[in-house]
């Protein structure tokens, strides 16, 4: 069967990117376009703005704006809805789908970013990089005995709940470590694979309560959406770690709040939240056993260009009438 080409050719269109960006974000993305398409995004968050802009757009792209059914009909002409990432928990599937538009994704284009992310922040928390990072830059030159211990990572029991690209990545980069790794997906990989990999399979039961670090890289769905409660965080050890980089709805953030006063677990990590931007009043910014980052686990200048040129190529197909190669396609 042959290869479909990178690109191809197009009448070209109109893409609109839904979130605001910033100038220069836009002017990036416009010298990777391919010939004859034009490019914008809204200048602010405001919907109506947004709504006038996708009036006439043939092609629709999303980061982490939420795509509903109400932006889809005032795009009328919209024939591709695509994720600028991976997860698709903001995207209305069912308006998508009622519309008859193509949905696709960039899959396994954020695996090294957030697999990195991932120990990045583990450390960050076990290390006490960003308390001592907080204190010297108030100009306090002194130790942490007084807060938390510092942890190696090293030898621990590493808990990965979702095992997808971005688990099997961070399963491989932790070899160094030296870590017991267990993996909880929906269907166990083949002994060969998990020989490969140095990984374990374990129900979720057994992750909590003898794992760490717990690290989530599960989409969000109907099934994990707030999976990580306070019964499950009272199964953790108390000097165990829990480290959220998938989407913040997976863990219930006021009980994880709540257990992190309590010192129920040791402390947390935190890519992703409930609401996004989160409130500056989010209990969990207020205290000294969370690491937080504003969801940019998975932006990185190394994969930008490939990922923007993956993801075009996909608009042109759509353009031409070709098809959309089916590990992207969102069924």
């Amino acid at each position: 069967m042959p290869s479909v080409p990178e690109y191809v050719p197009s009448p070209g269109g109109k893409i609109v990117v839904v979130d605001a960006l910033a100038p220069a974000s836009v002017e990036r993305l416009r010298a990777l376009l391919p010939p004859g398409f034009t490019l914008v995004s809204p200048a602010t968050r405001d919907v109506a703005e947004l709504h006038t802009l996708v009036g006439d757009a043939e092609f629709l792209i999303s980061g982490q704006l939420a795509v509903d059914a109400a932006l889809l009909a005032a795009a009328p002409k919209a024939k591709l809805l695509h994720k600028w990432g991976v997860g698709v928990d903001n995207f209305d599937l069912d308006a998508a789908r009622a519309r008859g538009l193509t949905v696709a994704r960039t899959t396994g284009s954020n695996a090294v970013p957030v697999a990195e992310f991932t120990i990045a922040l583990t450390l960050a928390l076990l290390r006490n990089l960003a308390a001592g990072h907080a204190l010297l830059s108030k100009g306090e030159w002194r130790g942490l005995s007084g807060a938390r211990p510092s942890l190696t990572v090293s030898g621990k029991t590493w808990g990965i709940v979702g095992f997808g690209a971005i688990g099997q990545t961070l399963a491989r980069l932790l070899k160094g470590f030296g870590c017991r790794i267990l993996y909880n997906k929906t269907r166990p990989l083949p002994p060969e694979e998990e020989a490969a990999l140095g990984v374990t399979y374990a129900p979720l039961e057994q992750i909590l309560t003898e794992a760490d670090i717990v690290s989530l890289h599960t989409p969000m769905t109907a099934q994990t959406k707030g999976m990580i409660d306070l019964a499950a965080l009272r199964r953790m050890k108390p000097t165990a770690v829990l480290i959220n980089v998938a989407r913040g709805g997976v863990v219930a953030e006021s009980d994880l709040a709540q257990a992190l006063r309590e010192k129920v677990i040791l402390g947390a990590a935190m890519d992703v939240f409930e609401t996004e931007p989160t409130p500056s009043d989010n209990p969990l910014l207020g205290l000294d056993n969370v690491v937080v980052t504003p969801h940019i686990a998975a932006l990185s200048g190394d994969t930008f260009e490939p990922t923007v040129r993956r993801m075009f190529a996909n608009v042109a197909r759509v353009a031409a009438g070709q098809p959309i190669p089916e590990g992207d396609l969102v069924r």
